[in-house]
């Protein structure tokens, strides 16, 4: 079972639209939105796990340019 995240994107100024393209380009980001609001760009990742997701997340979404800083909200199944 895959786990999934939403990810939780604040950026510099004027750089959303751009940084909202890069995180949609990264292969298990199922979507990433503009949006408004204290973050700018919220998006959806799948990973196999909650260690592949972390690796994602650190080594791949933070790394573009133009992002302050991220919350990673895994999705939970009640």
């Amino acid at each position: 079972m895959a786990v999934s995240a939403y990810v939780l994107i604040q950026t510099e100024v004027g750089k959303a639209a751009q940084v909202a393209e890069e995180v949609g380009a990264i292969d298990g980001v199922v979507s990433a939105d503009d949006v408004t609001g204290p973050y700018d760009v919220i998006a959806r990742a799948e990973a196999g796990s909650v260690d592949d997701l972390g690796k994602m997340v650190v080594s791949r979404i933070q790394m573009i340019d133009g992002i302050t800083r991220t919350l990673t909200c895994p999705v939970v199944n009640l």
